[in-house]
């Protein structure tokens, strides 16, 4: 009887702990949306209430962290659930981190505000576009222990990567072009490579939870493929 009511109380706290992740991942795809569109309708008030409300970001991140820790030193958990957790830790570390750049665009926003607009923005919403669905479907992946869906996120990242470059070489043009646009096109490169070092988390999530569902690291394989 004793044994029944641990057990049923160990399920409850990984219940938990998935709502959780869950909810910061809904704060984190906020801070995203939220900060683009700072950047597309030039709305400083929006940029910093993105940076005011990382708090909340990092509060959940610490709540998980203890919570994480509380299971690993009392419950003791094995094989499936222990990887659950050790997943569930790195994966709250991840999006805390995609949090920062959020912050780090919406700074770039405040000072790029400051000035005329370069240039139509084009490249930099689509990117975001993609960046916000890695973010989502990395997440969805983990609730549904969904490794297919996982996968995708990892292939996702080359259209980012694309994207930068693409992005790099036409700033870069404005550079040469006129050294009075140095300061703007330096802070448009910063906010893409906020953007794609999201990605790069988005893809971190992706990979933990391959190794969450099928216990095989796939990190660093040119072609990966947990069924290999």
């Amino acid at each position: 009887m004793l044994e029944g009511h641990i057990y049923k109380a160990f399920d409850l706290e990984l219940k938990e702990l998935k709502e959780k992740i869950l909810y910061e991942g809904g704060l984190v795809e906020k801070a995203i949306q939220n900060a683009i569109k700072a950047l597309l309708e030039r709305d400083s008030e929006r940029a910093k209430s993105v940076i005011d409300n990382d708090d909340i970001i990092n509060s959940n991140e610490i709540e998980v962290d203890e919570l994480c820790l509380k299971l690993l030193a009392l419950r003791q958990p094995a094989a499936r659930d222990l990887r659950f957790i050790t997943t569930a830790i790195k994966i709250n570390y991840d999006l805390e981190r995609i949090g920062d750049m959020a912050v780090n665009i919406c700074e770039r926003v405040q000072e790029i505000n400051q000035e005329p607009q370069l240039k139509p923005y084009i490249d930099i919403p689509k990117m975001a576009e993609i960046v916000q669905v890695m973010v989502k479907e990395s997440l969805d992946s983990f609730v549904r222990e969904d490794v297919q869906l996982a996968l995708k996120v990892t292939r996702d990242d080359e259209q980012v990567d694309q994207l930068l470059d693409q992005i790099f070489r036409e700033l870069l043009t404005y550079m040469m072009q006129d050294m009075r646009t140095i300061s703007r096109a330096t802070r448009l490169l910063f906010i893409s490579k906020y953007l794609e070092r999201m990605a790069d988390h988005a893809v971190n999530i992706a990979e933990l939870v391959i190794f969450m569902v099928e216990g095989k690291i796939i990190r660093h394989l040119k072609d990966p493929d947990p069924e290999e």
